[in-house]
């Protein structure tokens, strides 16, 4: 079985569906936790930092794994504490892609 964080994040076109909440329930598994699932059209995860120069280490650490994979979340700075949020516009809700990128993000910390 290949992990989340192993796949490559693959272009979404609109007209393809969300995926379903089973699917949503099963990818939340594979992650670390924190990641909460929002009205399964979004998952979000917050992170607590030392101090401001240590989150913004984590943005920027994020932002590159993000530009390459052409998947971009939405970032929330508050001084030490990051808010990570991914959905996928383009479905109108979550798709792996989402989940790959989480996984991902997860990796900068551990």
């Amino acid at each position: 079985m290949k992990f989340l964080s192993d796949k490559k994040c693959v272009a979404c076109e609109g007209g393809t569906p969300p995926l379903e909440a089973e699917k949503v329930k099963e990818y939340m598994a594979e992650l670390s936790g924190g990641w909460e699932a929002v009205d399964g059209k979004k998952i979000k995860k917050e992170f607590k930092f030392k101090d401001f120069k240590e989150a913004m280490a984590f943005v920027n650490k994020t932002a590159e794994i993000a530009e390459s994979e052409g998947h971009h979340p939405d970032i929330h700075i508050f001084y030490n504490q990051v808010i990570v949020e991914l959905l996928t516009h383009a479905v109108g809700g979550l798709s792996e892609n989402d989940f790959i990128l989480a996984a991902k993000i997860d990796k900068i910390i551990l």
